[in-house]
């Protein structure tokens, strides 16, 4: 995944990061020094309030209850219009319900 985010980041790409995404991985300590190198190559997305209830809205209308997977659908939906998409997720197949509950068209990469 290191490689694949320097690599994106060589080219320009957009690598956008929830930051619901963040405080899943987030532990503190020196273990998170990597983490903290990556990000600096990350558009964070807030998890505002608009978000927050189009991550809830989604969560209701698919039946799940993982705010953070909706909330990375949620931002995969918002860039897919403009931008090829991809979503690095080990929770492929709840972001390929979430994507396609709102017809966003993501490529998604299993880690």
């Amino acid at each position: 995944m290191w490689a694949r985010l320097r690599a994106a980041s060589d080219a320009g790409d957009i690598v956008a990061v929830p930051t619901g995404v963040i405080a899943q991985a987030w532990r503190g300590g020196r273990g998170q020094a990597q983490l903290a190198r990556a990000l600096v190559h990350c558009h964070e997305v807030v998890l505002d309030g608009a978000v927050a209830r189009a991550s809830g809205r989604l969560c209701g209308r698919t039946g799940t209850n993982d705010i953070v997977d909706a909330s990375v659908a949620v931002a995969a939906a918002h860039f897919a219009p403009v931008e090829r998409t991809v979503v690095a997720t080990s929770d492929a197949d709840d972001i390929e319900a979430l994507t396609a509950a709102l017809n966003a068209q993501v490529n998604i990469l299993r880690v």
